[in-house]
This record gives structure tokens, C-alpha cells and sequence, in this order.
């Protein structure tokens, strides 16, 4: 195994770490324009509905998906720009 694979790992991680939180606060915008400023809903909410915590939850996997895709792909590129190889190859 390549030593720049064996580094990858770890730094893909991190990245990956780094984009949760970017995503995290992305969503905590994004719901805070869609409810007028409120934060979002728990499940377990007693005085949530059923209406808001799956909008919730809905806007909110989109979001870090769109997030985790977007940084895996670059740092993929990252990667083989510094590297000349693919990760996964």
C-alpha cells in the first residue's frame, strides 16, 4: 500500500469531520429562515409536529448529503492532484 493512501485516511477523515460541521451549521440557517428563526424541532418533541420534525429531518439529510458528497469529491480531487492517484484506485 502507497504511503499517500495510508495518509489519506486520516486527513479524509478530519475533512469529513470539518464538513458535518459546516453542514450542521448550514442547516441550522437554513431551518432558522424556513420557521422564522426557531430551531429545529427534536423527534421527540411533545410540542412538535409530525409536520415540522419530518420537514426537519428531511432538509436536514439533504443538506449533509449535499455537504458529504461535495467534500468527499473534493477532497478525492485534492488528492489526486497532489498525489496523481485516485484514493480508491
Amino acid at each position: 500500500m502507497n504511503v499517500n493512501k495510508i495518509i489519506y485516511k486520516p486527513v479524509g477523515m478530519l475533512v469529513s469531520v470539518l464538513g458535518g460541521l459546516a453542514a450542521s451549521a448550514l442547516f441550522n440557517k437554513v431551518w432558522a429562515k424556513v420557521a422564522g428563526g426557531s430551531e429545529a424541532p427534536d423527534p421527540t418533541d411533545k410540542k412538535a409536529t409530525w409536520g415540522e420534525v419530518l420537514l426537519a429531518a428531511t432538509i436536514q439529510g439533504a443538506i449533509f448529503g449535499l455537504v458529504k458528497a461535495a467534500v468527499d469529491r473534493g477532497g478525492a480531487e485534492g488528492y489526486r492532484k497532489v498525489t496523481g492517484e485516485w484514493p480508491d484506485d
